[in-house]
């Protein structure tokens, strides 16, 4: 049997909690074997080890060449610090996928030299193994590298390659996406508590309505459109409410974040890559 791939995630915040619970579900022992995290805070460090029993420390450099996938789980601010601590570290057998929003493979390679570079948008729901990951291979990336990483984050979610120049739609969209639907869900519950629900009682059928919606879109053959269109009466009370949000620019605002975040995302890139030259 193939041993599971030897992973350093350097960083350890939510994203690298998630994936590492993805990679380690159902195999207690795998964790300590297989699987090394880095971070400064102690008891971060140890929160992980209690829960997945895995190795953690601080040392980036030591945990990457110990690696055969090393994941850089960091915020993009930091991912310079992190890049330094690797310059000369790694060799042709490491494969480094990137999860740092905007960070180009080009900034990436130009810092670990031999490495093969793989840069993933994974979003939050991944929290809750719903996530929906994205992810564009270097030019050195070799499709057995892209099918560990479609591996690592299909434990938590549904995964599509696309090539790196739709990244930033990605962030855009689907990295951006969450927040978008909890600011739809505050408006829905505030309306209701407005019309005289409870908090409690507006956040539970806000909340189920929102995830009852999606599965219905997941399931169902029809379009978002379509399914719009069928729980529309003309002169209803759903066409009431879809008729303020069309007074109010609704589907062009949200296109419109859609279209801001992927800009703030190519800009980001930019200014990260001038950082870590």
């Amino acid at each position: 049997m193939t041993l599971t791939p030897k992973t350093a995630f350097l960083g350890a915040g939510n994203m690298a909690g998630a994936l590492i619970g993805g990679l380690t579900a159902g195999d207690a022992a795998l964790g300590g074997a297989r699987v090394w995290a880095t971070d400064p805070r102690a008891e971060r460090r140890l929160e992980l080890e209690e829960a997945h029993g895995i190795k953690t420390g601080v040392d980036n450099a030591e945990a990457a060449r110990w690696a055969d996938i090393v994941v850089l789980a960091v915020k993009p601010q930091v991912l310079g610090a992190v890049l330094g601590d690797l310059e000369g570290q790694l060799g042709a057998k490491h494969l480094v996928i990137s999860v740092a929003a905007g960070v180009s493979i080009r900034a990436i390679e130009a810092k670990l030299g031999p490495a093969r570079v793989i840069r993933a948008m994974p979003n939050t729901p991944a929290l809750v193994g719903a996530g929906a990951t994205a992810f564009a291979r270097g030019p050195r990336a070799t499709s057995a590298d892209a099918a560990a990483a479609r591996d690592l984050f299909e434990s938590v979610g549904v995964v599509l390659e696309v090539e790196e120049d739709r990244l930033d739609a990605v962030t855009g969209l689907s990295g951006s996406g969450p927040a978008y639907v909890f600011r739809l869900v505050e408006g829905m519950v505030a309306g209701g508590i407005a019309a005289g629900l409870t908090d409690d009682d507006a956040t539970l059928l806000a909340v189920q309505t929102v995830a009852g919606a999606a599965r219905l879109l997941r399931e169902s053959t029809d379009t978002p459109a379509r399914l719009r269109e069928k729980v529309t009466s003309p002169g209803g009370t759903t066409q009431a409410g879809l008729d303020h949000l069309a007074a109010h620019d609704f589907h062009e605002t949200v296109k419109g974040a859609v279209t801001a975040a992927t800009e703030r995302s190519v800009e980001l890139g930019k200014e990260i890559a001038e950082s870590i030259r």
